[in-house]
């Protein structure tokens, strides 16, 4: 009898809200279910564990266009005139929301007209072709499509559909929200919502707030494409010169209006990521899940796992929209090199160490006993060697441990774990030719991959031949790749062979007279 008449409470609470509340009435009476799924609210077992959180994704990415943006696209041309329906529609988009779009189109049996971003990925460029959607490319970001496609909207009498600024389109996301709700009526501790021009955000959190204002909404944007955050903040819409393009589905210069307000009323906090906690993120997902996000849909798990860390919580019940799976597969190899960084498995240093015999199997011993990622040298200077390396850590508190080791021994260290140069450029540019390397002699080995294997291989070596070249790249394979140069003058070769070379277990390849060492190195 009292749950009934808590539910009977509840009840007459929704009704009221809903007569009072256009948004929830416009949520709770969308079509968005002729195109999309209920998409499942699954828990990360392995990043719950990991994060001492029920941290729960709800999973966008298994809609067919591989995002949320179809709810919107659908539930406002659905809800077009026939007579202006059957004229076309436009819309300006970095690829979801195209998407959602152009199947709308075909599901409603009207043409549509794509403006995309030149920076789109190709992935989503094809799918909206596919889907028998008109693609046009122009500029550089969604602010610079936008005002094109305004123009063409006019000229051809077609209808602009906006990707997030419309009462029609918000209420169509906001049906996430109600979704959740259903799904998981127990506690929650809080919602992370990825924020572009902000619909996603605003139609969950509109929905989430009326029904249940316990629940902390989280609104997540990318270190170089803040504009919500940045709005909110100056309590009025401002626009960005310019926004990063690597979450391209988020990068929005000028946020809409309806959504502005809608955030500045609902929304509770804010967190910004950067690309290697993303990165980090898209692997945690691909982890738990076998599935692999976009950037943007995976922003919402970054921002859990900062939350987390942030206020130190535990035990609580976490809610991430995964919004988006569509990423250009070379972009992975990008995404692989950035998550250890991202998870903090990562560190990245500058070290300079003595030119002489020994210094290497020295530097190898202040290690201690930490797995190699990366090792790239080049000789340059008679007296000094500058090494740039990668040392596997378990907590970024180990770099403050490495960086006092290689001072106590006098080694000049710099911490480039934060250098965006030195990740994105420097580490592929080690190298060039020398002056110094006379007498070298260039292999390649391959070994099998294991805790300790590059020093293993160092310590082989005996330390009357100089090495003057090494590059080591640890790629996750059961075999690691090492490329050296060693100086052995022309008299000791014969014994460097039979003492080195011949008795190795490594298996090698000599590169000395390949004519690329001759033109780069």
């Amino acid at each position: 009898m009292f749950l009934y008449i808590i539910n009977l409470l509840f009840l007459t609470i929704l009704i009221i809200k809903i007569m009072s509340n256009d948004y929830l009435k416009k949520i709770l009476t969308s079509k968005v279910y002729d195109v999309a799924i209920e998409s499942p609210l699954e828990k990360t077992k392995i990043l719950s564990h990991k994060l001492s959180n029920n941290l729960m994704i709800k999973r966008e990415d298994m809609q067919q266009v591989f995002s949320f943006k179809l709810r919107g696209a659908y539930n406002k041309m659905a809800n077009l005139d026939p007579s202006i329906l059957k004229n076309g529609v436009i819309a300006a988009s970095a690829g979801n929301h195209a998407q959602g779009v152009a199947l709308s189109a075909s599901k409603l049996g009207c043409r549509s007209v794509i403006v995309m971003p030149t920076t789109t990925p190709t992935v989503k460029i094809d799918a909206v072709k596919r889907l028998g959607g008109e693609v046009i490319l122009i500029g550089e970001s969604y602010s610079d499509s936008y005002e094109y496609a305004k123009n063409i909207e006019k000229e051809q009498n077609l209808t602009f559909i906006h990707p997030f600024d419309d009462p029609d389109v918000i209420a169509g996301q906001g049906t996430i929200g109600m979704e959740i709700l259903y799904q998981h009526p127990g506690d929650i501790e809080a919602i992370f919502i990825a924020i572009g021009g902000g619909g996603l955000c605003a139609g969950v959190a509109t929905y989430i707030k009326q029904l249940r204002p316990e629940i902390k909404i989280i609104g997540v944007q990318t270190q170089d494409s803040h504009a919500m955050y940045s709005s909110i903040k100056a309590n009025k819409r401002l626009a960005l010169n310019e926004v990063g393009l690597f979450a391209d589905g988020t990068a929005v210069k000028l946020v809409g209006s309806h959504t502005f307000e809608l955030i500045k009323q609902y929304v509770d906090d804010f967190i910004l990521v950067n690309t290697d906690e993303i990165c980090s993120a898209i692997k945690d997902v691909f982890q738990d899940t076998r599935s692999i996000l976009e950037p943007s849909g995976a922003m919402s798990i970054a921002a859990a796992k900062k939350y987390i860390s942030q206020h130190n919580i535990k035990d609580k019940n976490l809610i991430a929209i995964a919004c988006g799976a569509n990423i250009n597969f070379d972009r992975l190899r990008f995404v692989a090199e950035r998550a250890n960084v991202g998870e903090m498995n990562e560190a990245l240093f500058a070290i300079s160490i003595p030119e002489k015999r020994g210094s290497f199997r020295k530097f190898c011993h202040l290690i201690k006993g930490r797995d190699i990622t990366e090792f790239n040298y080049r000789i340059s200077n008679k007296d000094i060697a500058h090494v740039f390396v990668g040392i596997k850590i378990s907590s970024s508190n180990e770099i403050k441990t490495i960086i006092h080791n290689f001072e106590e021994q006098n080694f000049n260290i710099i911490n480039l774990t934060d250098n965006e140069l030195s990740k994105t450029h420097i580490r592929y540019m080690v190298g060039g030719k020398s002056k110094l390397s006379e007498n070298e002699l260039l292999y390649r080995f391959e070994f099998p991959e294991k805790p300790g294997a590059l020093i293993d291989f160092l310590n082989t070596m005996d330390d009357k031949w100089n090495i003057s070249l090494f590059h080591y790249r640890n790629n996750g394979a059961d075999y690691g790749n090492i490329l050296i140069g060693i100086q052995v003058p022309p008299s000791e070769k014969e014994d460097f062979q039979k003492n080195f070379l011949y008795i190795s277990k490594y298996q090698f390849w000599e590169e000395t007279y390949n004519p690329i060492y001759k033109i780069f190195l």
